[in-house]
């Protein structure tokens, strides 16, 4: 994996499948917590939550952030994590929002916005996320999506924002 100076990563984690060895999904995103320390410095961790099903998922999931600090640049993160979710028995051509055992996403960086090889940061859906935001308010609310310019805080208090009922 190619090195560059030190970043800052946010990368969300989410599973909604029981795993042989760890068993239930909050204890896989437990376990995946302490996995990504491989990939550098995990400096924060939020804590773990329950949301519902999305799409073709049938399951609950649970969702977390950490914050990594990492000597890797953008395409070798994604590469540690797709090993990572390997390793816990993530199969290649998944159905999108379906169940699974491990999803890992880059969701910002500190080197603003990256877009090249299958990659784009900030995750393009992270926005309409409210179990990708949440649990990364804990860690970065302040943090400023480099495409709107607003916090996270503010990304999160706009998608909850009650909507008025047109008349």
């Amino acid at each position: 994996m190619s090195r560059a100076s030190a970043q800052f990563y946010l990368v969300a984690l989410g599973s909604n499948r029981r795993h042989h060895l760890y068993g239930q999904p909050r204890s896989v995103v437990g376990a995946a917590m302490e996995e990504l320390a491989a990939l550098g410095t995990v400096t924060d961790r939020s804590s773990i939550i329950s949301t519902e099903p999305l799409g073709p998922a049938k399951r609950r999931f649970a969702n977390a952030a950490v914050l990594i600090d990492s000597d890797y640049d953008p395409l070798a993160m994604l590469a540690g994590l797709q090993h990572i979710e390997r390793e816990f028995g993530r199969k290649n051509g998944g159905q999108s929002w379906g169940d699974r055992v491990l999803d890992l996403d880059i969701v910002l960086w500190s080197g603003g916005s990256w877009h090249d090889s299958g990659l784009s940061i900030p995750h393009p859906h992270f926005r309409e996320r409210s179990f990708v935001l949440e649990p990364a308010l804990q860690l970065a609310a302040d943090w400023r999506d480099p495409v709107t310019g607003l916090t996270l805080a503010q990304i999160y208090a706009r998608l909850t924002k009650p909507r008025a009922v047109p008349r």
